[in-house]
């Protein structure tokens, strides 16, 4: 699912917090895509990156005019967070472009859910990649630029799956959990200049329900996806917490449709 992003009105005043460096990853889709799109038209220098070239252009195209009119840019890159130098090129390279890095949002994630006697060890190890070696990747290309420079954010979007498990959702879930973990523990080591947010989403229209290839995975989130809220619920969760002042930190953020329980 594609969505569109073309005519925000702002969320907050850019001007009161500043004009931020944001990178998001996994953002030619869903969450990411809403992130990147909200985050440029409120005024904001988003560099945005993923393995899809194409969808990360358009996206650029159809937020473009809000985007300038805020004082804000959409910046498309193409990169994979399974590689560690793909990912320290995305950061280094943006650093270069504009001096500096203010936010890393982690978003990129695969969700293709499966029983475990299914056997389907790909996909488990293709999680792990992404869902958590993909965050590390993150944070050890980001972490030494925000520390140079005195100040940062890190924002990971993780899941309702950070807090509980379902049956098809081991694998994933404990991904989530990972990513939750980690999250928690770079907030506890950093310096406070460093800022560290995890938003964990409910149930969200995106692709993700399209990468799962066990039958009965699939039919069963057909019925648990009835009622997903827009990406952009989870857009907005990510603006509120980059909004706040330098000595306010949001920690964790849960964004669920009010159906879901």
């Amino acid at each position: 699912m594609t969505t569109q992003h073309t005519e925000h009105t702002p969320a907050l005043d850019v001007t009161a917090v500043g004009r931020k460096t944001v990178l998001v990853t996994g953002a030619s889709s869903g969450i990411g895509e809403a992130v990147a799109a909200r985050l440029a038209v409120e005024g904001h220098r988003v560099v945005a990156g993923a393995r899809r070239m194409d969808r990360l252009q358009a996206l650029a195209e159809r937020t473009a005019g809000a985007a300038a009119r805020a004082g804000g840019v959409l910046e498309p890159v193409r990169f994979d967070v399974t590689d560690r130098a793909d990912v320290a090129g995305f950061v280094a390279g943006a650093c270069e472009r504009h001096g500096r890095v203010d936010v890393l949002v982690a978003n990129a994630g695969v969700m293709p859910l499966s029983r475990l006697d299914s056997l389907l060890v790909d996909e488990w190890d293709r999680m792990i990649d992404v869902n958590v070696r993909g965050l590390l990747h993150g944070i050890a290309a980001a972490l030494p630029v925000f520390g140079a420079q005195g100040s940062g954010h890190f924002v990971t979007v993780a899941s309702v799956g950070a807090h509980e498990v379902v049956p098809t959702g081991a694998v994933y879930c404990a991904t989530k959990y990972a990513a939750w973990a980690v999250t928690e523990g770079l907030r506890q080591e950093c310096d406070p200049s460093v800022r560290v947010t995890t938003v964990s989403p409910g149930v969200v229209a995106s692709e993700l329900a399209g990468t799962i290839t066990d039958p009965g995975a699939a039919e069963a989130m057909r019925t648990y996806r009835a009622h997903a809220i827009d990406p952009d619920a989870i857009a907005a969760a990510v603006s509120y917490a980059l909004s706040q002042p330098p000595e306010v930190d949001v920690n964790e953020i849960v964004v669920r449709p009010s159906r879901q329980r």
